[in-house]
């Protein structure tokens, strides 16, 4: 009988790189079950806290802490061994006093950086969706599955810094000449560098920016960076 719900468990080998698991080991992993990030961009709780953060030692340990309510994400409480935690993902534990946040870093899609306690209720989300409503309001969908509706004047592209667990937009970062984006795929992820010009796309191509990475320039699509802040980012990303 097939499962509606899909497996819960994946071979070891096909895992992600960034998951940071050996590859000689137990044949099978848990996996991420489908919510807030596409599933090959996320990273499922358990695996985080025994292999990413290496707090506990076996999967045994790593349930009594899930379902002990000892984490919370983005400043909710979540129970699930398969919640993927993906980009820029806010994660407090219990009794710890260390706050992370899910960032593209030193080539790896996902890692954790350790932020200022007083950056855990912010959070920054890139817009990827806009749509108008009845009545006039508008509705913007943001990378990791939230839709908020609002009147500032956003964009796609965009970033928003939300309060969480509110979502409530306290300030929005334009994708503009001089604001600072940090790629999040591809051969240059995890690196920040400054939008020099945009151009727009067209029915076969999508829209590009030319990015200033240290000394070189680069074109990449819109859809791989985020924007972070003008001139430096506006909320610690490990750097």
């Amino acid at each position: 009988m097939v499962s509606i719900a899909g497996s819960k468990k994946l071979k070891r080998q096909m895992a992600p790189q960034f998951w940071g698991i050996t590859r000689k080991d137990k044949r099978f992993v848990v996996t991420v079950k489908p919510g807030a990030h596409q599933k090959e961009f996320a990273i499922p709780l358990a695996v985080f806290l025994r292999d990413t953060l290496k707090i506990v030692k076996t999967l045994r340990e790593a349930k009594a802490s899930i379902y002990g309510n000892k984490l919370k994400v983005d400043g909710v409480v979540r129970k699930s061994l398969h919640h993927g935690l993906g980009l820029m993902d806010v994660i407090e534990l219990n009794g710890i006093k260390e706050v992370y946040r899910m960032v593209p870093h030193d080539g790896a899609i996902l890692k954790p950086v350790k932020i200022d306690s007083s950056e855990k209720s912010k959070k920054i989300c890139r817009v990827t969706s806009k749509t108008t409503l009845n009545g006039g309001k508008m509705q913007v969908g943001l990378h990791d599955g939230r839709s908020i509706i609002t009147d500032a004047d956003v964009s796609v592209g965009d970033s928003c810094v939300l309060e969480i667990p509110k979502q409530k937009i306290l300030e929005i970062i334009k994708m503009e000449p001089g604001t600072v984006a940090i790629v999040t795929r591809g051969v240059n992820v995890g690196q920040l560098g400054t939008i020099k010009a945009i151009k727009n796309g067209t029915f076969t191509l999508p829209k590009m920016v030319s990015l200033e990475l240290d000394k070189r320039q680069i074109e990449i699509p819109t859809g791989i960076i985020i924007p972070v802040g003008s001139g430096k980012p506006i909320l610690g990303i490990g750097r």
